[in-house]
């Protein structure tokens, strides 16, 4: 399935019954942020808001486009009921075949062009979000385009932009970004602003391209290519060279400015806090802005499980898996868990141990560290059942040597709650690993002792007779997992 457009994918989950329309005037004062984040904890369907209060009609708000994983395999083209892990190996096999955009002379997102002194971001309904945020947020779901002007790469990005003023946004993009890093090295460095486009209501996997973990110098157009099947048409800006997807609602074509700062934050961020106080974020003046008619802001309500717990979850466990493979630690398995508000991992290997485990934590904390939390289990436990990872946790992880924590400072997430401000202005902390396998010496005969479970202490013919029988007990729910021979692609019942 190829989604041609943002509005193609709102009719699929509508559909579906993935998508809630809310015809009722909505505030974009807080009421639209409470409504919205609400519904990303109930794990409730996505939100499109059709009036906004002091808006005309023809400005509409889409909120929380991949916020679940129904969403996430709905924009795959997926049965909305697949697995996380189905998903998790779909977006692998796609990830594979990058396919080059294409560009194109016009599209959607030229019907309507601003400029000079028609430029006013105070036009498009940006809510506040959370209260307590520095601003209104027009840039949560969004697709930032930037380049390297030396190597001609082509960086997309999602980052958060709030209002400043009519024509300028303030943000935060962290200096080890891919942003971050192209306009500290090629632009601030040289005293020149450096030309950006924010997309806002691409088709949903460019979005989830941009918000992937990937290698410097990746194109993430290409990567949107791979999960579309097919090319990402892309269109030329108007006041800068860079391209965007023509058929996004909203684009704004600005520069960050090399001599300016502005105050930006706190802001209500995915870790699930408020995170840091207002402080001095990059300054930048927008130039034009295009957008179709009747336009639809798309908008992340950003906090605890929003939609990065899934989509930037997903590329950074495969992340994750190929680092440690470069490293000479095969992965069979690595979970991100959505609750975990990407700061915590499931990692599933052959064999553990504590040298296994110690080493995957200095490999994952050698550069940036984004995870504090890592759980090492055997491929004897589902990673992706956090019952079984939490189970063995609690049974196997040595309470004295199975914890293995490495401390850095220049590399730490600033975004992790529980650091101070002074770990944070530092870029200080540290990262625990969990061995939760069995010591490497014990006799897997002898010494590991057999788990008390269905899978485990009965002959396989027992266990058949009884799954084939369970409705007929009188159950209502085939509670218990099939027993089967174990694949490599099966999630395995603990031992």
């Amino acid at each position: 399935m190829i989604w041609h457009d943002n509005r193609e994918f709102m009719e699929a989950l509508r559909a579906s019954g993935d998508l809630v329309v809310i015809d009722e005037e909505v505030s974009w004062d807080l009421e639209l942020g409470a409504i919205s984040r609400l519904a990303c904890e109930r794990d409730a369907q996505a939100i499109w808001f059709t009036r906004i209060a002091d808006y005309p009609a023809e400005h509409s708000v889409f909120v929380n486009p991949l916020a679940t994983w129904r969403r996430v395999a709905i924009s795959l083209g997926l049965k909305p009921d697949a697995s996380v892990k189905e998903i998790y190996r779909e977006y692998e096999r796609r990830e594979q075949k990058l396919i080059p955009p294409i560009e194109v002379e016009t599209g959607p997102c030229k019907e309507v062009v601003l400029r000079g002194d028609q430029v006013d971001v105070f036009q498009l309904p940006s809510p506040m979000l959370h209260e307590g945020d520095g601003g209104r947020y027009l840039g949560t779901w969004d697709l930032v385009v930037s380049q390297d002007p030396e190597t001609k790469w082509t960086n997309w990005g999602i980052y958060r932009f709030m209002v400043h003023g009519p024509k300028t946004l303030t943000g935060f993009p962290r200096p080890t970004s891919h942003l971050g890093k192209i306009f500290r090295e090629q632009f601030l460095s040289k005293g020149k602003p450096m030309p950006i486009a924010i997309a806002i209501g691409a088709d949903p996997l460019c979005h989830l391209a941009a918000a992937a973990t990937v290698a410097l110098g990746t194109d993430e157009a290409e990567l949107a290519g791979g999960m579309r099947g097919a090319p990402v048409e892309l269109v030329r800006c108007e006041t800068n060279h860079l391209l965007v997807p023509a058929n996004a609602e909203i684009v704004l074509e600005a520069e960050i400015l090399p001599d300016r700062v502005s105050l930006e934050g706190p802001y209500g961020e995915y870790p699930g806090y408020r995170t840091g106080e207002m402080g001095n974020g990059i300054l930048c003046r927008v130039n034009a802005i295009t957008h179709r008619r009747r336009p639809i802001l798309t908008v992340d309500a950003t906090g605890y499980k929003d939609d990065s717990t899934t989509i930037t979850s997903m590329s950074g466990a495969l992340s994750i898996k190929r680092r440690l493979a470069r490293h000479g630690i095969e992965a069979a398995d690595v979970y991100v868990p959505a609750e975990a508000a990407v700061h915590a991992a499931v990692i599933a290997v052959e064999k553990g141990g504590p040298e296994v485990c110690r080493k995957i934590v200095e490999i994952l904390t050698s550069r940036r560290a984004l995870l504090s939390k890592i759980f090492v289990v055997e491929t004897d436990v589902d990673p992706f059942n956090m019952e079984a990872v939490m189970h063995a946790f609690a049974t196997q992880c040595h309470p004295g040597r199975g914890i293995h924590v490495v401390h850095y400072e220049g590399g730490a997430n600033t975004l992790t709650p529980c650091y101070s401000q002074d770990e944070r202005l530092a870029k200080r902390g540290a990262t625990v690993g969990f061995d939760c396998t069995w010591p490497p010496s014990w006799s897997r005969e002898w010494d590991v002792p057999v788990r008390a479970t269905f899978n485990c202490m009965f002959p396989q013919a027992v266990q058949q007779r009884v799954l084939q029988k369970w409705r007929s007990y009188g159950f209502k729910d085939p509670t218990v997992k099939e027993a089967r021979t174990a694949k490599p692609d099966d999630a395995v019942a603990p031992r």
